[in-house]
């Protein structure tokens, strides 16, 4: 099976409903999250010519804010792929539909693996890049792919337990069949929504205020599919604070509502920062280390900053 330019990217357009504003009156990041995952998902499935699943997604920026009503379009494109994997480039734009003037909002970089009836990788056909940009696009993919593996190793490092004493909140729901994606699992999108809200409730119960906004998520990796009435449990913890960031470590567990062990769903790392009236940065109360645990985790979320400001130089 061989694929065409054609077939390299897609776009999806809407406009942004008042139902997708988040404390802020903008675009809740969550909801955001979930454009970007079908867009990569529609350009994955395309590419594949079967149904594909979210592995990873890397550095989400939210650059400015998705006003409600605003035109919305999330591009996302094919730029490397491996056996079974996809590696995809994916934009969000938003201006006022009177003008049609759309200006960047996100980027990001997403991993889907291709799967056949049976669950299991199933091949792609491969990507070779056409020209000097799609190669430069490809190089950064791989760029991209080096660093996960640097961000995984450091994130593989450390524990989360009851020994550590960081303000943290869980909320427990279940999977209802109205977040079921086109494989009959929960959608990636809607997962990272969870993780979003999750991430908000605690930075809003440090800061004492709901304008807090997040302005980065990043190494989203899917370890397991969620099942509709699955047990669904999502835990933010405050890993770091910086002069205006609250940064935080969302897990996402699940399991059978009728026993047994709830198992790692998801992970992932969020940035919040308060804002004024003016949607400038505010000062955040700083949170102090006790535990050996907390001192770990506050100096590993020091480093993923760290490892991320190389990859941008």
């Amino acid at each position: 099976m061989t694929r065409s330019p054609a077939d390299e990217a897609m776009t999806l357009r809407f406009l942004a409903a008042p139902t997708d504003a988040g404390q802020s009156g903008s675009v809740s990041a969550g909801r955001v999250l979930e454009w970007i995952d079908k867009a990569g998902y529609a350009a994955a499935a395309r590419w594949c010519g079967t149904y594909a699943v979210t592995a990873y997604v890397g550095n989400v920026r939210f650059t400015r804010p998705v006003e409600v009503g605003h035109l919305v379009e999330v591009t996302a494109r094919v730029v490397h792929t491996g056996r079974s994997s996809m590696h995809i480039m994916v934009e969000t734009f938003s201006g006022p539909p009177s003008t049609g003037d759309l200006a960047a909002a996100t980027h990001c970089l997403m991993v889907f693996v291709s799967v056949d009836a049976d669950g299991r990788p199933a091949a792609v056909p491969p990507k070779v890049p056409n020209g000097e940009a799609e190669r430069l696009l490809q190089a950064w993919a791989l760029r991209r792919a080096d660093v996960r593996g640097e961000v995984e190793q450091a994130m593989a490092r450390q524990s989360y337990t009851d020994a550590g004493t960081a303000p943290r909140i869980v909320m427990r729901f279940l999977a209802a069949p109205t977040d079921v994606n086109w494989g009959g699992k929960v959608h990636g999108g809607i997962v990272m929504r969870w993780i979003d809200e999750a991430a908000h409730v605690l930075a809003t119960s440090w800061s004492g205020s709901a304008a807090n906004v997040a302005i980065f998520t990043g190494g989203v990796r899917f370890y397991r599919p969620l099942r509709i009435g699955h047990l669904v449990e999502v835990e933010a913890r405050l890993l770091h604070t910086g002069a205006t960031s609250l940064h935080i470590g969302v897990h996402v567990r699940s399991g059978n509502p009728a026993g047994g062990d709830l198992e790692l769903t998801t992970f992932c790392r969020t940035v919040f920062v308060g804002i004024d009236a003016e949607r400038r940065a505010v000062p955040v109360a700083p949170w102090t280390p006790v535990s050996d645990e907390d001192r770990a985790l506050d100096a590993h979320a020091v480093e993923l900053v760290d490892i991320r400001r190389r990859v941008d130089e």
